[in-house]
């Protein structure tokens, strides 16, 4: 865990003129790593368009299970699409996530 993720909520509000606007709000900030994936034909696929999947591992708590495939992370002021819910690992001591930034 040798970064910082700040994890975005989306939020609808509906702003004077009666529109939907789509906004995103910060839930929480945690220690994260990040593990970017490599090699397999998906990957390669992503980078293409320039997209970089990974992998973003963060201890269990009660506000890390709390994130959806909705959501987005900010690690090192690179913004992240989280793309799948998070599942705990084999010790059940932290969740990980596929991301695309």
């Amino acid at each position: 865990m040798n970064r910082i993720a700040a994890f975005y909520e989306p939020v609808e509000d509906v702003d004077a003129d009666g529109q939907v606007v789509q906004s995103w709000l910060l839930r929480f900030t945690v220690a994260a790593h990040v593990q970017y994936l490599r090699g397999s034909e998906a990957v390669m696929q992503a980078r293409l368009q320039s997209k970089s999947p990974a992998i973003i591992t963060v201890r269990h708590s009660a506000q890390a299970q709390g994130i959806t495939s909705e959501w987005r992370a900010k690690v090192d002021g690179r913004t992240f699409e989280i793309r799948e819910d998070p599942r705990p690992d084999q010790k059940r001591r932290l969740l990980e996530m596929l991301a695309e930034a």
